[in-house]
């Protein structure tokens, strides 16, 4: 049997020097992956609730939530209010976890707070940008889901109501993802008394539909491909995923029943894009080999998502 330390044995050896600089160079591409990713999941969280929640009133939970209904209430803007709420959670987030609160929280979450000043100052809105709220709030929750499942994947957060439960889970034996729940619904249900029903069935639908959203996005960002491939030119395959894509191969014989022929049986995982290109590939080696493409929403290992 191959497994994945085949894909070392292929390669040539490089001197200690070169693989530093190698593990450098993948360091800071590592880090530039993550800020980029980090910082579009926070514009498109911004634009979904400053163009598309706050002038609905579309109250879904969280700060934004909490910043919208304040904003109606008070002689404060939301974006103001949000900006006080996320400070105040941070500075509650460092006093008692400590560093636990996370630089990449502390980035996403101050960054929101700018944005949405900023797009306050220089882009002010007097009321939807449409007439059409179910439109709005298809919009809103697309771009905050998209958004916050970005800023998950870099295991960050945007602060906010996050840091409640962190705190929640270290005290307490509340169910967390219950207490949050409970406190995304009461926030959707004032916004039946501060705005008007019509508003409040539109939180409500858009609280639910936030719950589904940001987990399929989640899933469909980690979706990988499962690869089985029966082939007689077994080589030549495995060498292009080890050499070209990276990644290990698991490989042993088999015999087909109903041929009564030896083959070999390859079994390799891969990203979505790069699934394109073996499948591309193992077709010009083998144009008669058998494969089998499965999805998975996780891998946990070397190469993908650790533990």
């Amino acid at each position: 049997m191959r497994g994945g330390t085949a894909a070392h044995s292929a390669r040539p050896r490089a001197d200690v020097r070169d693989g530093g600089e190698e593990k450098t160079v993948t360091a800071k591409e590592n880090r530039a992956k993550t800020l980029f990713f980090m910082t579009a999941g926070v514009l498109l969280m911004a634009a979904g609730i400053y163009f598309f929640k706050i002038p609905n009133g579309f109250a879904t939970g969280g700060v934004s939530g909490i910043g919208t209904l304040l904003g109606r209430l008070t002689p404060f803007s939301p974006s103001t209010w949000i900006t006080i709420l996320n400070a105040a959670l941070l500075a509650l987030g460092f006093l008692v976890l400590g560093r636990a609160t996370g630089l990449k929280t502390v980035y996403c979450s101050t960054l929101l707070s700018g944005v949405l000043v900023l797009l306050e100052r220089f882009v002010p809105l007097d009321g939807p940008v449409s007439d059409q709220p179910l439109l709005e709030l298809v919009y809103a929750m697309l771009l905050t889901a998209i958004g916050s499942a970005l800023i998950f994947q870099c295991r960050a957060s945007s602060g906010g109501t996050d840091i409640t439960a962190l705190i929640l889970k270290k005290y307490t034996k509340i169910d967390v993802g219950r207490a949050l729940l409970c406190t995304d619904f009461l926030i959707a249900a004032a916004s039946f008394f501060v705005y008007d029903v019509r508003t409040g069935l539109f939180s409500m639908l858009g609280l639910f539909a936030k719950a589904f959203l940001v987990d399929a996005v989640i899933d469909e960002i980690n979706s990988c491909k499962y690869f089985v491939v029966i082939t007689e030119k077994h080589d030549e395959i495995a060498s292009f995923i080890m050499e070209n894509l990276g990644h290990g191969v698991t490989s042993h014989r088999a015999t087909g029943d109903f041929t009564h022929q030896d083959k070999y049986m390859i079994h390799t995982v891969c990203k979505r894009l790069e699934a394109i290109r073996l499948r591309s590939r193992i077709r010009e080696i083998d144009p008669s080999a058998f494969i089998i493409i499965t999805t998975s929403s996780e891998i946990i290992g070397k190469g993908f998502r650790s533990v």
